[in-house]
């Protein structure tokens, strides 16, 4: 069994795979003043709500897209395992054949779903990835990665109209009852994640055009569950495709 770690810029999602399969998956905040023996604790604790002993863990692998957790959550791990931790960046091998102009650029996340994606489903791709920034992955029927997206993450978009605008509070993510709203907060509901929703298709529209054969279209991240059920194209919702694809990218570079 390996101890998958992702830390994002709002939550680290910790899970633990089995062969393909995810035994469990949970959320933490991401906190960047936490010492290493804070999170190790933080970690431990999870394990234990589901049994899990150190014996079970064949070992760790993390990817993260804030330096300033990455080598603290590293030295966690580490505590906890008594053996090294993988890290995906540099020197890592991942199998993945990066065509933009500058590889070193890609976020480690994008590297791991698009790892994932090209394992379990067939080639065209389009990943996308809804946390704190929506990313978009683009990956040819080739299996080379060829570029992508970033665009405002929901929650982003969502704060921003709160705080410029006085009279509109803050809402929940769900889904009103009607998309044509009666009062204010339907209205705001409606509008976050029907543009949301109809942006995603849009955009599955016009990369499209851009590839060549019938595109498979992959959601993940935090906020898809709320957001994909309201697209109109067809989209595969898999929450757990970034710790999938951590356990490859372990498996490809196991000593």
């Amino acid at each position: 069994m390996i101890l998958a770690i992702d830390i994002g810029n709002t939550n680290i999602v910790i899970g633990c795979i089995d062969k393909s399969r995810c035994v469990f998956v949970e959320r933490l905040s991401t906190v960047r003043t936490k010492t290493e023996l804070e999170y190790a604790i933080d970690i431990k604790n999870v394990l234990d709500i589901y049994h899990i002993k150190k014996a079970d863990l064949e070992g760790g692998i993390i990817s993260s897209v804030v330096p300033q957790i990455t080598t603290v959550a590293k030295m966690a791990v580490e505590k906890i395992l008594n053996k090294e931790a993988l890290v995906v960046g540099a020197g890592i091998r991942t199998g993945l054949n990066i065509r933009i102009d500058n590889p070193a650029q890609l976020g480690s996340d994008l590297v791991v779903d698009s790892v994932a994606a090209i394992a379990e489903y067939s080639c065209p791709l389009l990943i996308f990835d809804l946390g704190t920034a929506n990313t978009v992955c683009v990956i040819d029927k080739n299996k080379n990665y060829i570029g992508g997206m970033i665009y405002p993450g929901i929650g982003i978009s969502l704060d921003s109209l709160t705080v410029r605008a006085s009279q509109l509070g803050g809402i929940s993510l769900e889904a009103p009852e009607h998309i044509i709203g009666k009062n204010t907060a339907d209205c705001m509901k409606s509008g976050i994640i029907y543009s949301s929703a109809a942006a995603i298709d849009g955009i599955i529209d016009r990369l499209c055009s851009e590839l060549e054969g019938d595109v498979t279209v992959v959601a993940t991240g935090g906020l898809a569950k709320k957001i994909v059920p309201h697209c109109q194209r067809k989209i595969i919702l898999d929450d757990n495709l970034l710790l999938k694809g951590l356990a490859v990218i372990y498996r490809k570079n196991r000593k």
